[in-house]
Formats: structure tokens, sequence, C-alpha cells
């Protein structure tokens, strides 16, 4: 049986802020930063450098999690489940544009608590001076902390994959499928891609994200030739291991940002009135609750909170809160593969809304998989990776892909679904090819 790393050794320290961390730590390989806004519904950052075990690849389309339960990969272990591992079971693809499964073992971890204002310094080993050597060397990332430099655009080129016409069409045809009763919703995506300058890199897109447009699971991790950057606003799942409590956020509704606070209210009120998107949210949350009934107590699943307006930097979204109560001996493994992919970003029914994706999309790739750190307690908080992009270096140069999607139902009109993936792409976009500093 593999070798966890069950000596820990803790110790707290006053705050330092976490972006500034990881500006001193750089973008190299195996960086990892899951930095949080600090607002109501992102509480923890999280920075790590120097993981001592790494496992890359495809898995068993049975059992995608499988990994997660050897104790190697126990708390502070980060992983990346593609969208594309999940789906294939319903959808029957073998193509992949990124590995089904990433997993990271960080011996040394730093988690900031924005709203005590503090910083827990983690070492994890074999033994307990292992442990105490690990915790030294995260301490001395703290250190090293400094004001992230400002960038200039580090994209070369922003080129879409899907044009609107063609994204039009495919709204177009999952409407007419939907009346014709195969389906209620289903989560249509458009694709951008380009080239980063010779003299860039992904890190450069996460700083620019990060300045006045940080998000509660914004993210940067690297391991070898492979980036991601996310600023994603949705949590997929947060479990507590101690009470045994289940959490999903999942975000069906969306309006841009106003101009002016008066249009913004305006953008923000119509969000919360429209019936359409009221009844998009309602299919999500009916959908968690399946999945997580799955893994939960019997009559524990419930909807803490219906259609609440979330606002974010540049749009406001229609978000909802469902909980419920893990089933005696439940693992971060196990709720994960009752659950992903997420549903958000899928639709109902489930494996039959993949299925159409398929029919309209390439593979995904880590896009709309799911970020996830194992905590100290064995718990679990995972992101759903929507605003991301990926990253992959083709000898000096990184090449990157990214994609936006909306959920389409019965009345979905195509133009007003294009215009919504043109929203959400705005902040990425933005990152990679505005001029500005």
């Amino acid at each position: 049986m593999s070798q966890g790393l069950d000596c820990v050794f803790i110790r707290n320290h006053p705050w330092v802020e976490p972006l500034h961390v990881v500006a001193g730590l750089g973008g190299g390989d195996g960086v990892l930063a899951l930095l949080s806004d600090g607002g109501p519904g992102g509480r923890w950052s999280h920075v790590g450098a120097e993981p001592d075990r790494v496992s890359v690849g495809p898995v068993d389309d049975a059992a995608l999690f499988a990994a997660l339960r050897d104790p190697i990969f126990g708390p502070g272990t980060v992983g990346l489940a593609a969208y594309d591992a999940g789906a294939r079971p319903a959808t029957g693809r073998r193509q992949a544009i990124w590995p089904d499964l990433m997993l990271a073992r960080y011996p040394a971890l730093l988690t900031f608590d924005h709203h005590e204002r503090s910083v827990r310094i983690i070492g994890r080993g074999v033994t307990q001076a292992d442990a105490e050597a690990a915790a030294g060397r995260a301490e001395g990332w703290l250190g090293g902390a400094k004001q992230p430099e400002a960038r200039p655009a580090p994209a070369e080129t922003f080129e879409i994959e899907t044009s609107e016409a063609a994204y039009q069409d495919a709204v177009t045809d999952v409407v007419s499928r939907i009346a014709a009763g195969e389906l209620f919703q289903a989560n249509i995506a458009r694709a951008w891609s380009g080239v980063l300058k010779p003299d860039a890199d992904p890190f450069y897109v996460f700083l620019r994200l990060q300045r006045g447009r940080a998000s509660p699971f914004g993210a940067y991790w690297r391991i070898g030739d492979r980036a991601l950057v996310s600023n994603s606003p949705e949590l997929f799942l947060a479990f507590d291991a101690a009470t045994g409590r289940i959490e999903a956020r999942p975000i069906k509704g969306t309006r841009p940002r106003g101009a002016d606070p008066i249009q913004d209210a305006a953008l923000a009120a119509d969000l919360l009135a429209s019936a359409k998107d009221r009844a998009e949210n309602l299919m999500i949350v009916d959908l968690m609750r399946n999945d997580l009934a799955r893994a939960s107590q019997p009559g524990s699943v419930q909807v803490e909170n219906l259609f609440a307006v979330e606002s974010h930097p540049t749009v406001h979204h229609l978000v909802s809160t469902v909980t419920a109560r893990a089933a005696p001996g439940v693992s971060p493994a196990d709720l994960m593969e009752a659950t992903f992919p997420p549903g958000s970003i899928t639709g109902a029914p489930k494996h039959q809304a993949m299925k159409v994706i398929a029919q309209h999309e390439p593979p995904r790739g880590p896009w709309c998989g799911s970020l996830f750190l194992i905590e100290a307690d064995g718990g679990l908080t995972a992101s759903v990776l929507i605003r991301t992009a990926s990253f992959e270096r083709e000898g000096e140069r990184w090449r990157f892909r990214t994609l936006a999607g909306a959920g389409i139902v019965a009345d979905s009109d195509p133009e007003a679904e294009c215009a919504e993936t043109d929203a959400k792409i705005f902040a990425l976009r933005d990152a990679l090819i505005s001029p500005r500093d």
C-alpha cells in the first residue's frame, strides 16, 4: 500500500496577502494558487509549491476518482478532473484533449482565512521531522511575498472557433430537441483559442485576472507543460468530513453588469424576475438534489436558498444552494463519483444532455470539469471550471483554449444565448488581449 503523509505540523502566522505570496513564488512547475476574493462565497485561499507526488493520465471509465482512495493522495492533494472523462460513459467518445485526471500532493501548504485575516502554515510528512521541514519551506514563501508586477497583454492571438451563426444554429437544434421531448435543458458552449507572445506565460494571465476581477474560486496551477487559469465563481461541492455536511451552489442565469448603478440594478432585478432563468436554475437544482442523494443520508437533501442574485465584476448570476448530510463512510472520491460532471454545465436529464453536447461540441478538456482540494480533515472543496483557460506549452510558446456556454431551454432565443456567452468570456478575453496594465 502507498505511504501517506500521516504526520502534520501546523503553525499560525500573521496575515499576508496570498496574491503577494503567489507573485513571489512565480508561475513555475508545480506552483499552485487557489485564491478566493474573500467574499461570502470564498473564505479560504491556498498556496503551494513543490508537490512530492504527481499522477497524470487516463483512468478507468467506471471509476474516475479511484486514485483518491489511495492514502498517498490524502489531505493536501489537489486534483483536476476533465469534463470529457466524466461525460465518456454517456457519450462513448474516446477522443481527449486533456488528461482525464491530474493529481498532485503538496506536503507544504499555506492556508489563508480571509475572514479572520490569518494564515496557517501546514507541513506534512512521513515523520514529524519531515512535517516540520515542510512547514519551514512554506513559511519561507511568506518571506518572499511581493507586489505583483503590471503585465502587458500576454496573448498574441485570440481566435474564435465557433462563429455566432454556428452557435445559434446549435441553439436552434437543441430547442427543437427539447420541443420533441428529448431533454429539458443542455448547456452548449463556444470556444476560443490562441497563442501567447514569446515572452509571456499563463501566470501573467492569472495575475491580470486577479487585478480587480478576483472571484471566489480563482486558480492557477501548473504541472509540467500544462497550466490552468480559472476565474470561476461557482462552487461545485464542499464536504465537511467532521460534520458530514455537503453543499453545492449551482449557477444558472446570467446578466452582464451595467454601465452605471441604475442600469446595473435594473439588470440584476431583471435576472431575479426572469421566469426563463428561474426555470433553468430550478432544473439544475433538481438535478443536483438527485446527484447528492446518491451519497447522502435518506431525506437529508434540501434546498437552503433558491434564486439568489450574486454580483461579480462582469456579470450577475442566479445561484441556489443545495445541501445534504453524507451517508456513513462516504469519502471525497464517493461524492465526486456520484455527482461529476457538474449538473449546471451539462443539463437535464444529465445523461442525455451530455450526448447532445457531444453532437455539437468537440471535446471540452478541463473546461467545465472540476478543480478540487482534499482538505486537512479529509473534506473536499471543488469548483466548477467555468471562466477557465487551459494552456499547453509547445516548444517555447504557450497555446491556450477557453470556452463559454449557456443553458438552453425551451424558450431560449439563439441571439440572446450567444450574447450571454460573450458576457461570460469578457473577463478572460480582457486578461488575454487588453492593452491595459
